[in-house]
């Protein structure tokens, strides 16, 4: 059985990743707002991405016979300094990510609830791919700036992603 402490512990976290859906369509409307439609797609996927995983946990609470209760979700920024800012930001906020992933599961260590174990060591896995991703595009920006012809590049190469 799955206790009200965990229970809450992973409403928090499906709010979290729908959070994150919204942060990922607000750094999408910025990108289309200055013209950067594979920067924009980019994101518009991982906002997708963020939902899934939401839907993931949701999906986990009702299988173990727990309720889910949604939450508001907090308003996202809507202004950012550039598209290097924005991976930047990308980056730290799937760190953040992670944490709190971590944290859920050492609660379920802490529980011995070894089903939620196996249902977060997806999530566990699957922010080490989240993280190398952010980083390897944020490199990419600080090597050819926020204008220019490279920049064009980036933004053809993560349109590849597709929507």
């Amino acid at each position: 059985m799955l206790s009200d402490r965990m229970r809450d512990a992973i409403n928090d976290q499906i709010n979290a990743e729908l959070y994150s859906a919204y942060l990922y369509l607000s750094m999408a409307g910025y990108c289309e707002a200055i013209n950067l439609p594979g920067f924009a797609s980019w994101m518009k996927n991982q906002a997708k991405e963020e939902v899934g995983h939401g839907m993931k946990l949701f999906q986990y609470l009702t299988d173990r016979g727990a309720r889910v209760v949604l939450k508001a979700i907090a308003q996202p920024p809507g202004e950012f300094a550039s598209p290097t800012a924005i991976f930047q930001q990308t980056l730290e906020h799937e760190q953040e990510v992670t944490a709190r992933i971590h944290k859920l599961y050492a609660m379920s260590v802490e529980e011995n609830d070894y089903a939620t174990q196996n249902e977060l060591q997806w999530f566990v896995k699957e922010q080490v791919e989240e993280e190398k991703t952010a980083a390897t595009i944020l490199e990419q920006l600080k090597r050819v700036g926020d204008q220019g012809t490279a920049l064009v590049i980036v933004d053809r190469y993560l349109a590849e992603r597709g929507e």
